[in-house]
């Protein structure tokens, strides 16, 4: 993986870092890297997450979906940390198995949101007989999850389906979903201790509906455990502390938000997962970066006229892969459009990305490039870790508690107590909002 950070730096950008801060900043970044190491080797809870790829077992989990490997459709039921790490994954290595090769792979759908009728959509367009479900849940108690998989779970027992036998869990060690899945002999496996959810991709969190598909889940694995053994004191020699480096940098000049623009549809998930993880970490005594996900070269017809002539409080990163299947562009003798001819959609793709580039350079905006060698299993695993530690990185920088989610906590305790599972005061604040209503 390439992180090239120079269009951050140039001395008219605004907001930018120039070199000699950055090389300031760059002595932080040690010590910062000293605390991280110490953080991995003792097992803290949260820095233990960049050690998963050596923690994650691949073939236990291979194991464990083995039985459930005839799925022609997958279901994750989970939210948040529980469900993004899984559809980023699966839908960054598309329909490829592990040889590379184009496959007949089962689609992953994801229930992480309790809407009613999306939940009605995708029941029915889901072959109920022949879809695994993989219900995610640390505590076993999440609202939204186990709703959904009731909801699920019902739905299957009304087509005649023995849910027990399209099941797998990822849970705790204890809790109702583990002792469910105890009762009723379900392939189970472990949610990672000291890892949040957010930073549990590289494990079995992450891992199971694309070990259902057949993907290379020790390829993933080793792609993370290059990004690890990169891992250096100086942001000079490593990506993913250049990247952290450098976000912390602008966002200290006024950089508030942090505009994800990956430029391969596979990678739509990745922006997503991103502001899980930017925003849930980072946003803490009124620090932190606002993510903001594009696509390009999509959002170049949209959200690039705000990123290149709104305000100057965004760095936008762009990440591409470098090598990906093409395809021509027929030649054609409609005037206006011949000098398409005889290229490719890679090449226009490629041409789309650069004139992003250069145009936020032009108008004196910071950019980061992103390049990885392809989309496949170990490239995936090292741009996936490689983001984990920069975010862990910028949160050292910046003094924040990157490793827990406080306002989070709070709404789920609102929620539980509206909806009569206990006495929480949060509940009860919800009762003193303002109201000045409009009809």
């Amino acid at each position: 993986m390439k992180v090239d950070i120079g269009n951050a730096l140039a001395t008219e950008t605004d907001p930018g870092v120039s070199r000699d801060t950055l090389e300031r900043l760059d002595e932080d970044v040690a010590r910062a890297h000293e605390r991280i190491a110490a953080g991995r080797a003792d097992g803290e809870f949260g820095y233990a997450s960049l050690n998963l790829p050596e923690r994650t077992d691949a073939a236990e989990i291979e194991a464990a979906v083995e039985p459930l490997s005839d799925a022609e459709a997958i279901l994750t039921v989970g939210i948040g940390g529980s469900a993004l790490g899984a559809a980023t994954v699966s839908e960054s290595l598309g329909g490829l198995d592990t040889e590379g090769e184009s496959a007949d792979i089962p689609p992953l759908y994801v229930l992480d949101n309790v809407d009613p009728a999306h939940v009605h959509e995708i029941l029915a367009a889901v072959p109920l007989d022949r879809t695994t479900v993989n219900v995610v849940s640390r505590s076993g108690t999440t609202a939204e999850t186990l709703s959904n998989f009731l909801v699920v779970r019902e739905a299957m027992e009304q087509a005649g389906v023995d849910w027990t036998e399209r099941t797998v869990v990822t849970t705790g060690e204890a809790g109702p979903l583990r002792e469910l899945a105890d009762r009723h002999g379900m392939p189970t496996l472990d949610v990672p201790t000291g890892v949040p959810g957010r930073f549990s991709a590289l494990s079995a969190v992450g891992l199971v509906p694309a070990a259902i598909q057949g993907h290379d889940i020790e390829g993933l694995l080793a792609g993370g455990q290059r990004a690890a053994d990169s891992l250096s004191p100086s942001l000079f020699d490593c990506p993913a502390y250049a990247y952290g480096a450098v976000s912390y940098g602008v966002a200290q000049r006024g950089a508030s938000i942090s505009a994800m623009m990956p430029y391969a549809e596979r990678l739509e998930f990745f922006a997503e997962w991103f502001a899980q993880l930017w925003a849930e970490s980072l946003g803490k005594d009124g620090l932190g970066q606002t993510p903001a996900r594009a696509l390009g070269a999509t959002d170049q017809h949209s959200q690039l006229q705000l990123y290149r002539a709104g305000p100057r409080d965004k760095l936008v990163t762009m990440v591409r892969p470098r090598e990906r299947a093409d395809r021509e562009i027929p030649e054609t003798d409609i005037e206006g459009l011949s000098y398409l001819g005889g290229s490719t959609l890679g090449d226009l793709l490629d041409a789309e990305f650069e004139a992003t580039e250069a145009s936020l350079a032009a108008a004196d905006r910071p950019s980061v490039r992103v390049e990885i060698e392809r989309l496949d299993a170990e490239c995936v695993g090292e741009l996936l870790y490689a983001m984990e530690t920069a975010c862990v990185l910028y949160g050292e920088l910046a003094s924040v508690s990157t490793f827990d989610q406080p306002a989070v906590e709070w709404g789920k305790r609102a929620a539980r107590g509206l909806l009569g599972g206990g006495e929480f005061e949060e509940a009860e604040a919800v009762a003193d909002k303002t109201e000045l209503v409009v009809e």
